[in-house]
């Protein structure tokens, strides 16, 4: 006879005891229900080819958003977006009875989808002359989504950039109102590290420093001060570069060769309408001798400047006397559909709100290539609903209201998420968080270990942090966080418009790899373990501010 093994009986009855103590624990139910396999099935279907890269307002996105409904309405959560009527027919009405409203899954948003309408004009007078040029020999436009007509004088604004932290203002002493800008690339100092200019003006956010994220006001103010449009010159860059018509596969990247330019989303672009016209400003990239006449017969020296303001923070604007441009530009635009897709988990208390988001819109179809958004922003999407299905599974009703949210129109301009912000169903303060997912599926070129991942957070909130140290070391997640936080997170993401209205944010980001909105970011090259973990530790920070109170800490 063969002696028993209490060891073996000791290390059966510790396995037992956990997995009772986790049928106990609702938030360990919760996180049980988080597998490789439900985000797996997920991931496969919403990055597939039969989503056709979820264009905004495209079929492919139509296609996801049904999809994400039915998840939503299989894990048991309610509908919460718009309010409908359902039809009778005629005999119905006649015999009295009346639509019955329910709520959907889907809130609807109607966009202006607007391009260059290929008949637009620009012409300079100087002095006695005036010189009509051609586009894409002398000019090119980046038109507002309505054509229109400008005359008018122009005034130099350095870098039409205002830092009024740091007392910056380039439209200090001179009057815009009804006049043409012409402004540099950039802020002062950009392109030198060393500079006085880029000490004082960089701001580091989740997406680093940079002139795109630094310059983000800059259209704000010009329209502030009245300015008509833009001329942008970059005194490093010649414009013409990019408008040879004769080159021979021009167009030469890892995925695409060829004479012509692969056709993509960008050749559109859209906008929430509004109940205004337009205030969109048009922006004008002119030729090297363009500039010159426009600057010709004045002390106005672009590259001087540049190199003198970046070290001696000493704005330089002024009118330009005798130039006068015109400006004639034409818009395709039509008005196409799109929709978020709500869902809810009401709480025990309805009229405070935590919220959970990611965009399922990636770049669409075009040319035969299918843009299939594995990593961007499937992952983040498949992450939130499966935190929903992590909630259900807890089976406790939550303190507060969960909102469930996939965005569309996140590619064209974080449009969905800002629609959502401009109509709240309570106050921003009622909001406690929101949790925001953008591609979590995938490692860094230098992330050998594929442990690596971003947590961004709203400045002040130092439990989001102390919290999700706790949740990798107690979950043994063995993941290396780089952790950031500012007053007002901001960057390419959703979370942008929470964090405008004060509403704190947490944001997760796996990694940046090198089929970043390219063609082959596909399901295949996903790191699974850390999606599952980044999943798991947003699931965790949700659950806190459900149960718990999210305030913030005075230093």
């Amino acid at each position: 006879m063969k002696s028993f093994n209490f060891t073996f009986l000791l290390f059966f009855l510790m396995i037992f005891a956990a997995r009772v103590k986790a049928q106990e624990n609702p938030r360990e139910k919760g996180l049980e229900a988080i597998t490789k396999e439900a985000v797996q099935g997920q991931l496969e279907f919403l990055a597939s080819d039969w989503t056709q890269g979820r264009e905004t307002g495209k079929q492919g996105e139509l296609i996801a958003a049904d999809f994400i409904a039915s998840i939503f309405k299989i894990y048991g959560l309610l509908p919460a977006g718009d309010v409908e009527e359902t039809e009778i027919s005629h005999r119905e009405e006649t015999e009295g009875k009346k639509p019955e409203k329910f709520q959907t899954y889907f809130q609807k948003i109607n966009f202006v989808e607007y391009s260059d309408g290929g008949n637009n004009e620009f012409s300079l007078s100087s002095g006695a002359n005036t010189y009509n040029f051609n586009h894409k020999t002398d000019f090119q436009l980046r038109t507002s989504d309505i054509g229109l007509e400008i005359n008018a004088p122009v005034v130099f604004t350095g870098y039409g950039y205002v830092n009024k932290e740091k007392g910056y203002d380039d439209f200090k002493g001179v009057d815009v109102k009804n006049k043409i800008i012409l402004c540099l690339s950039g802020y002062p100092g950009y392109n030198d590290t060393t500079s006085n200019a880029y000490i004082a003006f960089t701001e580091k956010d989740e997406e680093g420093p940079g002139p795109r994220r630094m310059t983000d006001d800059k259209e704000k103010y010009a329209k502030e001060k009245g300015a008509l449009a833009i001329i942008e010159v970059d005194p490093e860059w010649d414009p013409t570069r990019n408008w040879e018509a004769n080159v021979p596969f021009h167009y030469n990247t890892r995925m695409y060769e060829g004479d012509q330019p692969l056709r993509s989303m960008y050749s559109s672009r859209m906008k929430i309408p509004g109940d205004t016209l337009s205030d969109d400003l048009t922006t004008i990239y002119i030729s090297p001798r363009v500039l010159n006449e426009l600057t010709n017969g004045t002390d106005i020296n672009i590259t001087r400047f540049a190199e003198e303001v970046k070290n001696n923070l000493k704005p330089a604007s002024k009118e330009i006397p005798g130039k006068k441009v015109h400006i004639k530009t034409s818009v395709n635009s039509r008005i196409v559909q799109a929709q978020n897709v709500i869902g809810r988990i009401p709480g025990k208390d309805t009229n405070n709100f935590v919220v959970i988001g990611a965009h399922y819109d990636h770049l669409g179809t075009y040319d035969g290539y299918i843009w299939n958004g594995a990593d961007d922003n499937a992952s983040g999407t498949v992450g939130m609903m499966t935190i929903a299905k992590a909630f259900m599974a807890s089976g406790v009703k939550p303190d507060k209201t969960i909102l469930f949210c996939a965005w569309t129109g996140e590619e064209r301009g974080l449009l969905g998420s800002r629609y959502f912000v401009d109509h709240l169903p309570v106050p921003p303060e009622r909001v406690s968080m929101y949790l925001n997912y953008d591609m979590i599926s995938r490692d860094d070129s230098d992330d050998t270990l594929g442990i690596q991942i971003r947590f961004m957070y709203t400045e002040g909130y130092n439990s989001f942090e102390d919290n999700t140290r706790k949740f990798n070391e107690e979950n043994n997640f063995g993941l290396d966080i780089t952790f950031r936080s500012s007053a007002r997170p901001r960057g390419g993401s959703d979370h942008t418009h929470f964090a405008r209205k004060g509403i704190p944010i947490i944001y997760y980001m796996a990694g940046f790899p090198t089929q970043y909105h390219q063609a082959d970011d596909h399901v295949e090259l996903v790191n699974w373990d850390k999606m599952v973990k980044i999943i798991k530790l947003g699931y965790l920070n949700v659950w806190d501010a459900v149960y718990g109170e999210v305030r913030k800490e005075e230093k």
